[in-house]
C-alpha cells in the first residue's frame, strides 16, 4: 500500500461519517421544529455540542484560548457560522422538507466563492464566473420559479439559502482571522467558537421572550436534539478538523456535496417526504457548478486551426 492510499485510509472513514452525520442533521432539525421554536432548536444544539467539545478538551487536557482579540473574532464568526444559520435552517424547515434544506446547504461553496470574488481576494476566472452563473440557474431550478409558490414555502427556502450565504461569509472570515493560527489546536478553536455562539443564542432567545428549554416536548424531540447537538454539532466539529488535518481543507470542504444524498435517504424513507423532479435536477446543476468553480471540471479552450494556405509557425 503506497503512502497516498494509506493517508486516504486514515481520513476517509471520518469523512464518510461526517457526511452521514451532517446529512442527517436536517432530519433531526425537521423532527425538532415540530415541537420547538427555531431559537430553541439552535440554542439546544449549540449547548449540547459545546458540552461535548468541552468534555473532549478536558479529556485531552487542553485549555481554552486566552487571547481577547481571538475571542472577539469568535463573537463575529459565531454570528454567521452558528447563531444565524442554525436558526435560519430551523425556521426554514418549518416550511420546506429536510431534503430541500440540504440542497440549499450544498450551495455553500458557491456562496463562499461569490463572497471572496466580491472582496477581490480571488481572481474572477472564466470557470468561476461561469460556475456562479450555472449555480444561480440551479438555485432557480430547485426553487421552481416557473410555478406559483406560497409565502411559507418561499420564505422557508429563502431562509435556508440565507443560511448558506452566512456560511460563505463566515468561512471567509475564519480563513482570514482564525484558522491560520498555530498556537491553538483546531479542537480548541472549534470549542471556543461554539461556546461564543451558545452565549449569543442564550441572550437572543431570552430577549425574544422564548424559554431556553421546552420541558413539555415529547420524547422523540429530546432524542432528536441530543443527536443534533451531540453528533451533528459536537462530534461533527471534531471529525471535520480531523479530516482537515489529514486530508486538507479543500478535501474536507467537499463533504458538502454528499449531504443531500444522506438527507434524501432519511427524508424519503423515515419522514416520508416527497421530491418533485426539479429538486434533484437543480441539485445536480448546483454540484456541477461547484465542480466547475473548483477546477474539477475544466473549460476547454479551442485551439486556432491554421489556414491550409499559410504555414504553421513554431511558437516554441
Amino acid at each position: 500500500m503506497n503512502a497516498t492510499s494509506t493517508k486516504a485510509g486514515q481520513w476517509l472513514p471520518a469523512y464518510v461519517l461526517l457526511a452521514l452525520i451532517w446529512g442527517n442533521s436536517f432530519f433531526f432539525i425537521k423532527v425538532a421544529v415540530e415541537a420547538l421554536h427555531p431559537l430553541q432548536v439552535s440554542f439546544g444544539r449549540m449547548l449540547i455540542g459545546t458540552a461535548v467539545l468541552l468534555l473532549a478538551l478536558a479529556a485531552t487536557r487542553r485549555a481554552l484560548p486566552r487571547d481577547p482579540r481571538l475571542w472577539g473574532h469568535f463573537q463575529v464568526a459565531s454570528v454567521v457560522l452558528t447563531t444565524l444559520p442554525f436558526t435560519l435552517f430551523a425556521y426554514g424547515e418549518q416550511y420546506v422538507s429536510s431534503v430541500v434544506a440540504a440542497i440549499w446547504n450544498a450551495t455553500t461553496p458557491l456562496c463562499t466563492l461569490a463572497f471572496t470574488l466580491l472582496l477581490r481576494s480571488e481572481k474572477p476566472t472564466a470557470s468561476r464566473v461561469t460556475g456562479l452563473g450555472l449555480g444561480f440557474a440551479g438555485v432557480m431550478v430547485v426553487l421552481g420559479v416557473w410555478q406559483p409558490l406560497d409565502g411559507g414555502r418561499l420564505g422557508g427556502s429563502m431562509a435556508c439559502f440565507a443560511a448558506a450565504l452566512c456560511y460563505g461569509v463566515g468561512g471567509a472570515y475564519l480563513g482570514r482571522f482564525v484558522t491560520g493560527r498555530r498556537k491553538e489546536a483546531p479542537a480548541v478553536l472549534a470549542t471556543a467558537q461554539l461556546l461564543s455562539g451558545t452565549g449569543q443564542l442564550a441572550v437572543i432567545t431570552l430577549l425574544a421572550g422564548v424559554p431556553l428549554v421546552n420541558f413539555a416536548a415529547p420524547a422523540e424531540v429530546w432524542w432528536a436534539m441530543l443527536a443534533l447537538g451531540g453528533f451533528g454539532t459536537g462530534a461533527a466539529y471534531l471529525l471535520l478538523y480531523r479530516v482537515q488535518v489529514l486530508a486538507g481543507v479543500t478535501t474536507a470542504s467537499t463533504v458538502t456535496y454528499l449531504l443531500p444524498v444522506f438527507a434524501t435517504v432519511s427524508g424519503l424513507i423515515v419522514l416520508g417526504e416527497r421530491l418533485t423532479w426539479n429538486q434533484p435536477v437543480g441539485a445536480v446543476v448546483i454540484l456541477a457548478a461547484i465542480a466547475l468553480t473548483q477546477g474539477m471540471i475544466r473549460m476547454g479552450r479551442r485551439r486556432p486551426v491554421p489556414e491550409p494556405s499559410e504555414p504553421v509557425l513554431d511558437q516554441s
